[in-house]
């Protein structure tokens, strides 16, 4: 869909989500650092690091790249405190997004290509670069491919993320939070994510990167157009909170260590 027209603090009520650039809104800080030592595509080294913290200092990395752009979502809106930089503002960043297709074998891809949601092969990207193999997380082109193996996987004891219900967990750093997109509505939080599966395949999953009291805060790729940290709110209990706009329904707990 068109680039909405947005400013810092203007309310949105359109769904989060990727599209073609429009006009864009006021100047954007460039990235605050040089290009991460994982921009090779190779996967990335730090052996001091769990995997856990492989996968957020990596995250970190790219939200950085694309000049920290933050959305804050909530019970009154959407707003956009901050613009960064997005997918077809042409290099690095248009070839950037054709490092995340080439997790999922489009190299052939890049951000030019902005009718091609690219938030899956995002996610498959940082997670080869924290050093995960294909067979603990299958790279895919569509978020429901990998939600669909940790769910059917779920009390496994080697799996590197176990599925829970919105409404029985609250997600941690280094955890993935999906929700369906698209017109299909609210999805109750007591629904079995299996089912919701069976009936949804266009999703989208961030990747939990801190709390801050009754808030949370995930980094996404294809949102709003770049890599994005988004402030969703939490309930009493510190779980997710399902809205039309994004109705959560299952969180992928990560356990790949502290």
């Amino acid at each position: 869909m068109p680039k909405p027209f947005v400013l810092p603090l203007l309310i949105l009520a359109i769904v989060l989500g990727g599209g073609c650039a429009g006009k864009k809104p006021g100047p954007a800080r460039a990235p605050t650092g040089a290009v991460p030592a994982t921009a090779s595509g190779k996967p990335g080294t730090y052996p001091r690091l769990s995997g856990r913290q492989r996968l957020l200092k990596i995250a970190g990395q790219e939200w950085d790249f694309f000049g920290r752009q933050t959305i804050r979502l909530d019970d009154s809106g959407e707003s956009i405190p901050h613009v960064g930089k997005w997918e077809d503002d042409g290099d690095p960043w248009t070839g950037r997004v054709g490092l995340y297709w080439s997790a999922v074998g489009k190299s052939q891809l890049d951000g030019n290509d902005c009718k091609e949601p690219w938030s899956a092969a995002f996610i498959s990207w940082i997670m080869r670069q924290a050093g995960l193999d294909s067979w603990q997380f299958p790279p895919a082109d569509a978020h429901w491919h990998y939600v669909r193996h940790f769910v059917s996987r779920a009390g496994s004891p080697d799996a590197a993320f176990a599925s829970h219900r919105v409404a029985e967990y609250s997600p941690q750093a280094g955890d993935l939070i999906c929700a369906t997109r698209g017109s299909h509505g609210f999805i109750p939080v007591y629904q079995d994510p299996g089912a919701v599966l069976g009936d949804h395949t266009k999703l989208h999953c961030d990747l939990v990167t801190e709390r801050q009291g009754n808030t949370l805060a995930a980094i996404g790729g294809n949102v709003r157009n770049s890599v994005s940290k988004t402030w969703y709110p939490l309930d009493a209990q510190g779980r997710l909170k399902p809205t039309e706009r994004r109705p959560w329904f299952v969180v992928l707990e990560n356990r790949m260590g502290p």
